[in-house]
């Protein structure tokens, strides 16, 4: 339950670093000398990576509820999600790019600034237009964990990379986790103390990157593979190379699998920007509404049940059902989540209802990913899934407003019955996607 990023994103980093191969691998030579630098390398990225992942997760559950006081309408309020997704689609290729060039380190330092600047402006704040500013220089600089994964493709071994993944993996379940704990707690000292605490985490992220991470040369100086020079695979494309990516919906299989994808996070986005509103205007304890602390809980709570899956249910269940099946599975499980919610009021139906969305949402993502990896070339490994980050984005930004306009004008259940449509969307498309991988993995495997 957080935003784009979740514990569901363990497998996500694993394909990652295997697209970014054909580009990086070129630069990362395999002499037995420099792997103890690169092993030594592995800690700085987790305690950075699990920092910056506290400091957004506290900062979600607080968001939306926090523009109210403020005077926004819940259209206005839900609208503090997207405007970070919208700002971080223009910036990410650039600092990508920008990345390549004078180094991973010194961008993950300006990354993390603008978020420590953009969470203290948020906290600080005395009018609403300084939230929204806050969280688009957030977004502007919002480079932090890519180029940590970056980081780590550029200075680990291919046969040490998925290992490596992995305890980024950890670092975002056990923030998803503990941040929205955070948030649960301190919020009962006043709505800005968890934004400061936020604010102090993302200087320590800054404290660690400076003090711990060892100094990188610029990849981008190095020669480009024949794979690299070749469009639309091999090279980060930007926002307004969107017109490449049109081939990539004209495949079969990939088409529909990236549709599944983008309606999936349609109805996901629906959740994040609108849940807090949702819950304060739906759900009481103790004949009071619900507040940032319930909130909090309730996502510390989804956190948890991601942990479990993602911590080793999901390993079992592709072996037993395969990813074509939990693609399924998922979308069923979340549908019913969200429906449910619609409707309960008790706080026991509406833990059911926050656990089937959760179950759903932790596999959905990893096997909608590990479905695209499977299908594309490995020299186009990492456009595809840079493409799945901008549908991500795109979702959050056209899911936001509509969730936002449904919970100002109190149409709460049909809030969610639209999630739950979203998802309806995705299993619809999944005849040309995920379903036909299915059929075509048993044909050739004579199954």
């Amino acid at each position: 339950m957080g935003q784009t990023a979740d514990v569901q994103q363990r497998t996500f980093h694993g394909t990652l670093v295997r697209g970014f191969a054909s580009s990086n691998d070129c630069g990362v030579d395999s002499d037995s000398d420099r792997a103890p630098k690169r092993r030594a390398s592995l800690l700085p990225i987790f305690l950075i990576v699990l920092v910056d992942v506290l400091g957004l997760t506290i900062v979600l559950p607080l968001l939306p509820v926090y523009g109210e006081h403020f005077g926004a309408s819940a259209l206005v309020a839900a609208l503090l999600v997207p405007v970070y997704s919208a700002c971080q689609l223009f910036s990410g290729p650039v600092l990508g790019n920008l990345s390549d060039r004078i180094g991973r380190r010194r961008v993950l330092l300006l990354s993390q600034a603008g978020t420590f600047i953009g969470f203290m402006m948020i906290a600080g704040a005395h009018a609403l237009w300084m939230i929204f500013l806050g969280r688009i220089l957030d977004g502007l600089t919002a480079g932090n964990l890519s180029v940590a994964q970056a980081y780590i493709a550029d200075n680990t071994e291919a046969k040490h990379r998925t290992r490596a993944f992995a305890l980024i993996g950890i670092a975002f379940g056990v923030g998803f986790l503990l941040g929205p704990a955070v948030t649960a707690f301190l919020s009962r000292l006043g709505m800005s103390v968890p934004l400061y605490c936020a604010a102090g985490l993302s200087l320590t992220s800054m404290v660690c990157t400076f003090t711990l991470l060892p100094a990188d040369e610029a990849p981008g100086r190095q020669a480009p593979t024949t794979a690299s020079a070749d469009l639309p695979g091999g090279r980060r494309l930007g926002l307004l190379d969107w017109g490449r990516y049109v081939e990539y919906f004209r495949r079969p299989v990939l088409g529909g699998v990236l549709a599944e994808f983008f309606f999936y996070q349609m109805a996901f986005s629906m959740f994040i920007s609108g849940f807090a509103l949702f819950a304060e205007r739906r759900y009481s304890w103790h004949q009071h509404p619900f507040t940032p602390h319930e909130i909090g809980l309730l996502y510390a709570f989804s956190g948890f049940l991601g942990i479990i899956v993602q911590g080793g249910l999901i390993g079992r269940a592709v072996r037993v059902f395969k990813e074509p099946r939990l693609v399924s599975m998922g979308l069923w499980t979340m549908a019913a989540g969200y429906a449910l919610l619609g409707y309960v009021e008790p706080v026991g139906p509406l833990l059911v209802a926050v656990a089937l969305s959760s179950l759903g949402n932790s596999v959905l993502r990893p096997s909608l990913t590990s479905i695209v990896t499977q299908v594309v070339p490995d020299a186009e490994r990492g456009v595809a899934l840079g493409l799945m980050q901008s549908l991500a984005s795109l979702a959050s930004i056209s899911a936001a407003p509509i969730s936002g306009w449904l919970i100002d004008h109190q149409h709460l259940t049909s809030w969610g019955w639209f999630a739950a449509a979203c998802c309806g969307m995705a299993l619809v498309f999944r005849h040309w996607g995920s379903a036909s991988h299915s059929q075509r993995s048993a044909v050739l495997t004579g199954g």
